[in-house]
């Protein structure tokens, strides 16, 4: 659902004017991780380590299937909480991370956004469920790491704090002492909406295709833009 209607456009408008602090999703808002190392490789490497490590059907083939490496990973924690095995995982989910952010696409007008922003007095931070050691090398890349730092939070080892668990969001806001109905939430997934609701912070939907707004529209979110062009012209206006 794109922001081209006048309400729409009254309601995103509205959305930016009163956020004083950006909670930003990663892998998504800002950039494509996986666009060029495939997420669905790295869940299936995941698997056959865990099987070559004698665990087969740790991993269920429902979760197996979903060829997503956070699954996996949050399937690990749930059998085998606060193990070395988990934390073994975490880390070479996080080495593939790291090799993906080389090679990640970044979305479409996403850094003058965060410039954008960054210049008219807004804060700006990272709320993400990847590794912040991979948030910080791809904004590294991009020169955008003042932008952000030092609120960049991301996965730690204790994962029953990962989205939709609002932890990222209030360690955010608590660091930068803002008001959660002063903040905007900027999210892709129905765990970045979840997270924001339970935190009390607003949020903005962006999809980049119809399945990606239907899976956001069906958790509940109301404001859904298809490209960040719209909030970019709304924020400079």
């Amino acid at each position: 659902m794109a922001a081209h209607t006048e309400n729409e456009t009254g309601k995103l408008q509205g959305l930016i004017t009163r956020a004083r602090v950006v909670l930003w999703d990663f892998d998504g808002p800002i950039c494509s991780l996986f666009s060029g190392h495939s997420a669905a490789k790295v869940a299936s490497e995941l698997v056959e380590w865990l099987e070559g490590r004698g665990l087969r059907g740790v991993v269920t083939d429902g979760e197996r299937s979903t060829l997503d490496p956070h699954v996996v990973l949050r399937a690990v924690d749930a059998r085998h909480p606060g193990s070395d095995l988990v934390a073994e995982l975490e880390e070479r989910l996080t080495n593939e991370e790291l090799r993906a952010a080389s090679s990640a696409m970044p979305t479409a007008y996403a850094d003058p956004l965060i410039r954008t922003w960054t210049a008219v007095g807004s804060r700006l931070a990272i709320t993400t469920n990847n590794s912040p050691r991979v948030v910080r090398k791809y904004l590294a890349g991009r020169g955008l790491v003042s932008c952000f730092a030092p609120h960049i939070y991301g996965r730690t080892q204790e994962l029953h704090h990962l989205k939709p668990h609002p932890h990222c969001l209030n360690r955010a806001l608590n660091a930068m002492g803002a008001a959660p109905r002063d903040a905007l939430m900027i999210g892709d997934t129905p765990s970045d909406y979840l997270a924001a609701r339970s935190a009390g912070v607003p949020f903005l939907g962006y999809a980049r295709n119809e399945y990606k707004a239907k899976l956001l529209s069906d958790a509940g979110a109301e404001s859904i833009v298809e490209s960040l062009w719209p909030v970019l012209v709304a924020l400079r206006a």
